[in-house]
């Protein structure tokens, strides 16, 4: 490979009839084009780099919690947003399309300038002291009822985004081999706001998702058979989900979706009216002694909680996440919240999550997850009652 300084000294370059000065255009044009071919790399990861940091603002929004983050999230992505809105050529003098190595529009490098100093900078300073002082999050609350045998011995033990209070006899769960569930109370003054539709939903949830959880541990058999252990849950509390800021968040997220952007970001809730759910349970012995127990509450967060129109939207998803907590809990023997360990789902407890056949056939009482269709009507924003069949004995009326 030649130099750049001796492109004027080869023998092709000092052969061309020209004067001097065009001979030394035409011999740099090598080198031009190198620079021009650097600054576009350069331009492309530029972009590139900014996409990845709003996607990075998603994930760390989890842990800030916060309407300050969610703020921060709507202004990082608007000026992607803007940035990509630029790029396209509409009308009849359209550019034709950009050479393969410079796909990247030159206004993704100019979009956070434009955030900052465009035209919408006022609406977006006048939008952040507003998001600020909303909640990322619905505040989880622990509320006791009278369905544990023993509330004694029960110690704080917290996660991130949940407030639990449990004791585990570790030594007692690790010998037991089989369990049994029985339903989930809910009894109707907890959530006046749900209907009795709703409520056995909700209820069917939390065993259908401690059914599947403990079939990687344990042997699960019917609630009229005997077994080492006997789980007994009951909600306590379930705050019902505003159903229009609910129906906004899920037009919105299903409308950008059709928004081309250098990478999926997913649109935030409307931090408003967001449901919790607080549940208590304990596994007993066949002699009735307590030998684990949690009080567990959780509210749903504005980026990872997938918004329906219905009110029992975000109970149905907390429903689910209970029951995995407490299913660690029984299978290890400790707290679901303290530590950090990657647990690998069987391909039993995958198949039973996307609607296949459980592992035991005691967890078809509680009926089968909904699902593909479940996944798609949570995109499109549709109730659970409307993917979910519920109890077997419901399927069979």
């Amino acid at each position: 490979m030649r130099s750049a300084a001796g492109f004027n000294h080869s023998a092709s370059c000092k052969s061309i009839p020209y004067q001097r000065r065009w001979r030394l255009g035409y011999c740099a044009l090598p080198l031009r084009r190198l620079v021009l071919r650097q600054f576009r790399t350069y331009r492309r990861l530029r972009g590139q780099g900014a996409a990845l940091l709003r996607a990075a603002v998603t994930v760390l929004t989890h842990f800030a919690g916060g309407g300050i983050a969610s703020a921060l999230f709507l202004i990082l992505r608007a000026s992607g947003l803007r940035s990509l809105r630029s790029c396209r050529q509409t009308g009849p003098k359209a550019e034709p399309a950009a050479a393969p190595s410079n796909r990247m529009c030159p206004a993704i490098a100019t979009g956070w300038r434009q955030t900052a100093h465009g035209r919408n900078k006022g609406m977006f300073l006048a939008a952040l002291p507003i998001l600020a002082v909303l909640p990322g999050c619905a505040t989880p609350t622990l509320v006791q009822g009278n369905a544990l045998s023993s509330y004694e011995g029960l110690k704080q033990s917290d996660g991130k985004i949940t407030k639990s209070r449990l004791q585990v006899k570790k030594e007692q769960v690790a010998a037991a081999k089989t369990v049994n569930i029985a339903p989930t109370a809910f009894p109707p003054h907890v959530a006046p706001a749900l209907t009795h539709e709703q409520r056995v939903l909700v209820a069917n949830t939390v065993s259908r998702a401690l059914c599947i959880n403990l079939s990687d541990r344990f042997k699960v058999v019917s609630p009229d058979q005997r077994a080492d252990l006997t789980v007994r849950a009951a909600i306590t509390r379930a705050a019902p989900t505003d159903e229009v800021a609910a129906g906004v968040s899920a037009a919105a997220s299903l409308g950008s979706s059709f928004v081309d952007t250098s990478v999926p970001i997913p649109v935030p809730r409307i931090p408003v009216g967001l449901g919790d759910l607080s549940i208590e349970a304990e596994a007993v012995d066949p002699a009735g002694r307590q030998q684990a127990a949690m009080i567990w509450g959780r509210g749903a967060t504005a980026f990872f909680s997938t918004p329906r129109v219905s009110k029992a939207s975000d109970a149905y998803d907390l429903a689910r996440d209970f029951g995995d907590d407490f299913a660690k809990m029984l299978n290890k023997g400790e707290s679901p919240f303290e530590g950090f360990s990657i647990d690998i789902p069987s391909l039993e407890k995958v198949g039973s999550n996307i609607g296949l056949a459980p592992k035991y056939a005691a967890c078809e009482t509680y009926g089968r997850a909904p699902g593909i269709a479940g996944l798609v009507g949570g995109k499109l924003g549709l109730p659970p009652e409307w993917t979910d069949d519920g109890p077997a004995a419901t399927r069979a009326q």
